[in-house]
């Protein structure tokens, strides 16, 4: 059962990461209005790159071969990209500007990320 439970949540989050990957190419504006104040100097490319990481990390969680590697590496990108989340939980314009609630921000967004951290980690073990 725990086998087919990890093969669909395989599935779950490489279908993830590919789609939000994707949406980092069509609507960065989206991305850049939760990006923290001291990268907006390089804000589009740092989007456009990790949008690129998600994408293919999400892509080769399917292939066991590579599965692997790519849950290492989403590890070290959710960790890249929590300082986002963590502007985004503590500021109320970047907020309003996403239409995101101040909870859903702080308290639902942020530990859900130590879930994707999980879950990516159960992901690189055989």
């Amino acid at each position: 059962m725990q086998k087919h439970i990890k093969y669909f949540s395989v599935l779950l989050m490489s279908g993830f990461y590919i789609y939000v990957g994707m949406l980092h190419f069509i609507d960065p504006e989206w991305f850049l209005l939760i990006m923290p104040p001291f990268l907006s100097s390089i804000g589009l490319e740092l989007i456009y790159i990790s949008g690129f990481f998600e994408f293919v990390l999400g892509l080769s969680l399917l292939y066991s071969k590579s599965r692997k590697i790519a849950a290492y590496g989403l590890i070290l990108l959710l960790i890249a990209v929590y300082p986002a989340n963590i502007y985004l939980a503590f500021n109320q314009k970047a907020q309003q500007l996403i239409g995101i609630s101040s909870f859903m921000a702080s308290w639902v967004r942020l530990p859900i990320q130590f879930i994707f951290l999980g879950l990516a980690y159960w992901h690189s073990k055989d």
